[in-house]
């Protein structure tokens, strides 16, 4: 099985009371989901033919533990299916201390033009 792994230090713009997902300062739960996605996004990427990319279309997780401003958090993707163009991921995101969230990301190869073009004619 692929593994793509994101390693980010928790800085301000990626707190709970900045991203108006709660009042702590805290890595938010919106942030943690955004960095699973990148990391199974880059994976997919990998076996991915020119003019093609991924979106997401389904994600689940249970964010279990707090991790604080500072601190260093570790995102892996493991690609654990590719039928045709779906993908399916379990991610888990873990701290110094341990895993903090966990869950399962899925996401649909599309040709990069007509998905843009499908997007931008909702606003015609």
């Amino acid at each position: 099985m692929k593994t793509y792994t994101i390693t980010r230090k928790v800085e301000e713009n990626m707190l709970a009371v900045n991203v108006k997902s709660g009042s702590l300062r805290v890595l938010a739960t919106p942030v943690v989901v955004a960095i699973m996605e990148e990391a199974s996004s880059l994976l997919a990427d990998t076996v991915l033919d020119e003019g093609l990319t991924t979106v997401g279309t389904k994600i689940e997780i249970e964010h279990i533990s707090p991790t604080p401003f500072g601190g260093e958090i570790f995102v892996e993707s493991t690609l654990v299916r590719n039928d045709g163009r779906f993908f399916e991921f379990e991610v888990t995101a873990s701290d110094n201390i341990g895993v903090i969230a966990r869950g399962k990301h899925n996401r649909v190869a599309v040709n990069s033009e007509k998905f843009q073009a499908k997007a931008d004619d909702k606003l015609d």
